[in-house]
Order: structure tokens, then C-alpha cells, then sequence
């Protein structure tokens, strides 16, 4: 009897605790943009942009700025601390250089902690803790908006080795700091959903395992507490779309071996969110969930969870298309068939690796029946049909802005001939395919993966929808998320 009423008052006092924290982070989503730090508003920010902010924060009192590293390149690494606590937590991020959700998120708490506001949450926090920031751990593949570093490498794959620099000076850091806690701060592809449901996996979340027998020792058993917290805040605020990843142990990452040497380590994803291209929603969530999860280990509420709750979440599954177009009627060799068309749309980095442009793939087609999109078009009653060339050759693409191109689809044309591409146009801007004055379009299958998802949608022998580079238009009114289409020089 007395065992039942202490875990029911100890059940009550962790109630409570989340409680008070859920008000605390529902003020802190609903400040964000007052903390939101406008300096870097785009995904594909570089080592440069981040300069101007160190810069500050080192003349900022409490905070300090100190380079311990430098990348293959020679660009700094920086490391950003404040705080006086005993419990030291260490946070980096863009490990891999196209990954910088978090990197965004980190100036953006740093930002906050800046701040006179919270006052009561950031003295538990900043007298309970010391918090270090790495941000860009991977600044060279930033700069070339890619995963590896120079070297070629994926920096995560050589905690044993340490063969490169970025590497090395991670592991230096931590051991400096015996950090006690680790955020492990990554992006994943925006392809992953919660599995077995139609939802993004819009934040993906790991407890490494420190061995192959996956044992949960007090370092692990933290992090995987903290996570459950962590996934109680996100569920407010983007139902269901929260998985975590297989822990099947990885002897070359740092996760795990930072879990192995002794630092509770919280392994973050970004994932995607519908219509957030430039993942600006995520990073919200990013700064909330994080900076919770920091007070929660400052004023040690994570402590009553039950780490069974970290097996409920689901698993990460791959199975999100941009686009699934359904159950549409596909002639071939005069006959019929039932189709499925599964479409993703890759992006293609510009020259200055500070934007890019969509050349879209048909990835998979036929019974998609276990699978899903961000759009989702039920094609039952369309008959999939082959787009043409527009007749008339336009002198130039100024001349060709005068088009109706909604009127030119209507009538089943695709493609637009222009006589004089300039050199540096990478994409059409119209919602048809431009293609030089001698491109012959070679003869192949409409549907086929690997292809670029171009076709219109039938019904009754009137042409109602296109998909033009893998982007759906209605045809009856111009609706639709178009972007950019193809040249074909």
C-alpha cells in the first residue's frame, strides 16, 4: 500500500512538473518571433553569415566565444558558452554541411538567453548549467551545401579514426567539458514519415546505443527521458509527426560513442513539414523543444519519466512523396492499367550553392497503396496522356512571358520551343519545359522511374490537370505549388 502511494505521488509531482513546463513552452512558441534571429532566414547559410553574430556574443556579457578548431579549409570553429552550473551540456550542429535546421535554432535560443525576458527560467537554467554551442561543425560542406567535408568524408563516421580535423576537435571539446549531456544536432530527408501513417517524421529523435547489445545504462536512460520530454512538447504542436530512429549500434559515429564516454546524448533530426520549404517551422520547433528540454535537465524534472514511454514512439519509415498521384488510367500497347505514380522533387544547388532550382523524378510507380504524399490527387477517372510541342518556336523567353501558358496546357502542350537560351538560365520559369531550337525530345515510356514527371491528366476527353516537373496544376483555375520547370538545351 505504502509502495502504491508513493508512485502515485511521485507520478503526481512529475504531472505537475510537465505542467509547468508545458505553460513555459507555450510561452516560449508563442514569443518565438521576438527571439527568432532574422540574420540567417534561409536553409543554405554559409560559415561567413555566422561571423557577425559570434562577433557579438563575444562582447556580450556572460557569454563567451572561443575558437578550438579550425576545418580542413582553415575556417574557425567556434564554441559558445554561458552559464556557471556544474552540469555541463554541449550542443553542435551541422555536422554535415546541408544540415543547418539547427544551426538556425541555436542563434535563435542564443538570442533568447540574450534577453532580459524568463527571467526566473534562465537563472534555473544558467546557474544549474553551462551550456556550449558549436555551431557548423561542417562549415566547408556548408559552403558547398553538401553532407561531407573536404576530405571527402562523413565526419559522423569517424569518432575512432579522427582523421579529420572537424572531427577531432569534437571529440576534443567534449572530453575538455566531460559534458554530461549532448545534443547531436542533425537534418534528415524530408521523405521520412512516422511509420504507418501518412505524417512527416518532422522531428526524428535517437538514444544511441553504446554497445551491439543496446544494454540502457543511467547515461542512456537520460537521454532517452529527456527525449520522451522532448516529444510531449513537439506533439502540441505537430500531432504524430514525431519518429525516432532504429538504435542499432554504430561503433564509427560520435553519437554512440559519445554515449559510450559517458555523455547522455540526444540524438535531433529535422525532418519536413508541409508547405515549409525553407524549414523555417521546424526550426521553431527546434528552438521550443530544446531549449525545454534544457530547463527540464536544469531543474532535473526529466528524472521521474519512464523510459518505457521512448519505446512508444514510432519508428522513422521512408515512404512520402512529394507527390502521389492515384489510381490513374495508363494506356500502353493499347491497353489499360491501374497505376500509382510516386514523384519526388530533387533540388539542384545554383552556382553559389545559396539556392537552388527543382529537377523533379518519378521514384516509383504501380501499387502505392502502402504509401504517401505532402499532396495526395485521387486520379480515379483520369487517363494519363503525352504532352506535345507547341508548335510555333518563340524567339526568346521575354517574348514567351506574353503566353497563356494555363491555355497553351489546356491544349495538351508541354513544351516550348525558344530559339535563344541565355547561357545561365538554369530552369524554365514557366509552367512548360523550354527546349532549344534543334532538341529532338528522345522517344521513351511517359512513365518510367528515373524520368522527369511530365504528363496531363484526362477526363471525359478534356485535358483538367498537368504535372509539369513533378508540380500539379489545375488546369480549370491555375492552382497550384508550381516552381520551375525544365531546359532541355
Amino acid at each position: 500500500m505504502k509502495k502504491h502511494v508513493l508512485l502515485l505521488l511521485l507520478s503526481l509531482l512529475s504531472s505537475i512538473a510537465f505542467s509547468q513546463e508545458n505553460d513555459i513552452t507555450t510561452a516560449l512558441y508563442t514569443t518565438y518571433e521576438t527571439y527568432k534571429e532574422t540574420a540567417i532566414a534561409k536553409r543554405r547559410i554559409k560559415h561567413e553569415d555566422l561571423q557577425p553574430l559570434l562577433t557579438h556574443y563575444k562582447s556580450v556579457s556572460g557569454f563567451t566565444v572561443a575558437k578550438v578548431g579550425t576545418s580542413i579549409a582553415g575556417r574557425d570553429l567556434s564554441l559558445v558558452s554561458i552559464g556557471t552550473g556544474k552540469t555541463q551540456v554541449f550542443l553542435w550542429s551541422q555536422m554535415h554541411g546541408d544540415e543547418p535546421t539547427a544551426t538556425q535554432a541555436i542563434f535563435d535560443i542564443l538570442k533568447f538567453l540574450e534577453s532580459p525576458d524568463f527571467k526566473k527560467e534562465k537563472d534555473a537554467i544558467l546557474t544549474n548549467l553551462t551550456l556550449h554551442f558549436l555551431p557548423m561543425l561542417n562549415p566547408d560542406g556548408a559552403a558547398l551545401y553538401q553532407r561531407r567535408n573536404l576530405l571527402g568524408i562523413d565526419i559522423n563516421r569517424d569518432a575512432l579514426r579522427l582523421q579529420s580535423p572537424e572531427g577531432k576537435t569534437l571529440k576534443r571539446v567534449r572530453d575538455s567539458l566531460t559534458a554530461n549531456f549532448g545534443f547531436n544536432l542533425h537534418d534528415q530527408s524530408i521523405y521520412y514519415n512516422a511509420e504507418r501513417t501518412s505524417k512527416p517524421a518532422t522531428i526524428s529523435y535517437l538514444a544511441p546505443a553504446y554497445n551491439y547489445e543496446k544494454d540502457v545504462n543511467e547515461v542512456r536512460a537520460n537521454a532517452m527521458k529527456v527525449i520522451v520530454f522532448m516529444n510531449n512538447i513537439i506533439q502540441k504542436y505537430a500531432s504524430g509527426q514525431v519518429a525516432k530512429y532504429k538504435d542499432d549500434f554504430e561503433p564509427r559515429a560520435f553519437g554512440d560513442n559519445m554515449q559510450k564516454w559517458g555523455t547522455s546524448t540526444i540524438l535531433i533530426e529535422s525532418g519536413g513539414y508541409k508547405n515549409d520549404i525553407e524549414k523555417q517551422e521546424i526550426r521553431k520547433l527546434n528552438y521550443v523543444s530544446i531549449l525545454a528540454a534544457i530547463y527540464s535537465i536544469a531543474t532535473q524534472n526529466f528524472k521521474d519519466i519512464d523510459i518505457a514511454e521512448y519505446e512508444k514512439i514510432p519508428e522513422n519509415d521512408k515512404k512520402l512523396f512529394d507527390l502521389k498521384i492515384e489510381g490513374a488510367k495508363y494506356l500502353l500497347n493499347n491497353k489499360a492499367y491501374k497505376i500509382d505514380v510516386g514523384i519526388n522533387r530533387l533540388e539542384v544547388n545554383k552556382e553559389n550553392y545559396s539556392n537552388f532550382w527543382y529537377s523533379s523524378r518519378i521514384l516509383d510507380q504501380g501499387d502505392l497503396s502502402t504509401y504517401f504524399g505532402y499532396e495526395t490527387f485521387n486520379a480515379s477517372g483520369y487517363t494519363i496522356k503525352q504532352g506535345k510541342v507547341y508548335p510555333k518556336q518563340i524567339a526568346t523567353i521575354n517574348e514567351a512571358s506574353s503566353l497563356d501558358f494555363i491555355s497553351l496546357l489546356k491544349e495538351g502542350y508541354t513544351h516550348l520551343r525558344i530559339s535563344k537560351i541565355p547561357y545561365k538560365q538554369l530552369s524554365s520559369p514557366f509552367p512548360l519545359h523550354i527546349i532549344g531550337a534543334k532538341f529532338i525530345i528522345p522517344e521513351k515510356l511517359l512513365l518510367q522511374p528515373g524520368i522527369n514527371p511530365t504528363f496531363l491528366l484526362e477526363k471525359n476527353g478534356v485535358n483538367k490537370y498537368a504535372v509539369i516537373n513533378g508540380f500539379l496544376i489545375n488546369l480549370e483555375n491555375g492552382e497550384g505549388t508550381f516552381k520551375n520547370a525544365m531546359i532541355y538545351r
